[in-house]
């Protein structure tokens, strides 16, 4: 299961990906902002945050207007590792290097369909589980 979270700057791309999750057979829980009224980034993120260190959400995908506050906050609760990614590249690198378990998007900084080819990458690739990369990110969860 996927969390997913966004504020009132993210909640048209939170619907995207929501949609294209979905679409592709992947269970979402959608922690929030419902609809575009102005509220707080830090409350969804630190939700899908939380969902994902618990262990009730597989991974977790943030989306605020640049994706940087709620990226910053979902980095706040212990054993998350979520990476900003504007472009795939980036998302694999992520998930292969660092195994980052929570994705944050610029709802407003990428496009809708580049948007869903991030999503994809991210969810898609695996950790590599190499011991360099295990010890390193031993060290910052140190």
């Amino acid at each position: 299961m996927i969390a997913i979270g966004s504020d009132h700057g993210g909640f048209d791309m939170k619907e995207v990906i929501k949609a294209h999750l979905i679409e592709r057979g992947i269970k979402v829980e959608d922690m929030g902002t419902y609809d575009k009224s102005s509220c707080d980034y830090p409350v969804f993120g630190r939700k899908v945050a939380e969902a994902v260190a618990c262990g009730k959400a597989e991974k977790g995908i943030v989306v605020c207007t640049t994706g940087i506050g709620i990226s910053i906050t979902a980095n706040k609760v212990k054993g998350i590792r979520c990476a900003l990614c504007s472009e795939p590249l980036s998302a694999k690198m992520t998930r292969l290097h660092n195994d980052a378990n929570v994705l944050a998007i610029g709802g407003a900084m990428v496009g809708v369909n580049l948007a869903k080819e991030i999503v994809d990458v991210f969810i898609d690739t695996e950790f590599s589980g190499e011991a360099r990369h295990q010890r390193r990110i031993d060290l910052i969860e140190e």
